[in-house]
């Protein structure tokens, strides 16, 4: 069985060519695809197939899916444009006869709102419609998109947002990454939905507490209008257009629209989800360790 991680140079891609070696998949049956493969050398040393491929190039996707039974297509990191990377994507399996096609999707993505869903919700439409046999990786909101901003928090003594009291269930990247192996090495997979995330929601009051008591520093969240907080984001130097995207993205925290019920995660992982508290507290350690 040859499996392929498309975007394998990125943070997620990476993380589960990684968590398949842990689970003894000979390397040579794994293929790690992107488009800077320099960045995938160590890989490679390890006997890991390494194939360049760009979303945008369907030579490369051609190139790059000879052979493969299995693929994890992780999304594209571009809102708008990606829906058009995937459909090739997902064409170019078809050809290629893959056996079983998983996708990186969002939670709840039959019946979320949110604008940053809609690029997600026309790549399972596509999937459906074109008889691959494949399953949905519903991931939640990774807690590294708070966690790295750890060190802003502190500065500001404030955590900024528009999810009111809202709850979400957020979840490691490393976490999702071990979800996705675990289903790529399972049978029976096609036609599985899995909505992932921790079993603990928290709200973003709740990041703030857990910040404070990581760190020592009383931070408060600081609950804005969706308008006020895209220009707090712009500020801190994010695109205009991405900012909307992300405030839209906290109103629909606030309606729940990343609230996971379940434990899909904790259950494909064999082992409880890593918490809030345990992901700040590392961040917090790391960024003592790096300020010493």
């Amino acid at each position: 069985m040859t499996i392929l991680v498309t975007g394998a140079t990125g943070k997620l891609g990476r993380l589960v060519v990684e968590a398949l070696l842990e689970r003894n998949v000979p390397a040579e049956q794994i293929v790690a695809g992107g488009r800077n493969t320099a960045r995938l050398a160590d890989l490679a040393q390890l006997g890991v197939q390494v194939r360049t491929m760009d979303y945008s190039d369907p030579a490369s996707l051609r190139e790059a899916f000879v052979g493969i039974e299995k693929v994890l297509l992780v999304s594209g990191n571009e809102p708008g444009p990606r829906v058009a990377q995937h459909l090739d994507v997902i064409e170019t399996a078809k050809d290629a006869g893959v056996q079983l096609l998983a996708y990186t999707s969002i939670p709840n993505a039959d019946t979320t709102t949110m604008a940053l869903a809609s690029d997600h919700q026309e790549t399972e439409r596509a999937l459906r419609n074109s008889g691959i046999p494949h399953v949905l990786l519903r991931n939640g909101w990774y807690l590294e998109n708070y966690t790295e901003q750890l060190e802003g928090y502190l500065q500001h003594g404030s955590v900024f947002g528009s999810a009111g009291e809202g709850r979400l269930n957020g979840a490691t990247r490393a976490d999702l990454a071990q979800a996705a192996a675990a289903v790529l090495l399972a049978e029976d997979q096609a036609g599985q939905v899995y909505e992932l995330g921790g079993e603990e929601s928290f709200t973003l009051g709740d990041l703030a507490r857990e910040v404070s008591a990581a760190t020592g520093q009383t931070v408060t969240y600081q609950d804005l209008p969706e308008e006020d907080f895209s220009h707090v984001l712009v500020g801190a130097g994010v695109p205009d257009f991405f900012a909307k995207i992300l405030a839209d993205s906290d109103r629909g925290i606030a309606r729940g629209d990343l609230l996971v019920e379940g434990n899909a995660l904790s259950t494909l992982i064999g082992r409880p989800a890593t918490t809030l508290g345990e992901a700040v507290h590392a961040a917090a350690a790391e960024l003592a360790t790096q300020q010493a």
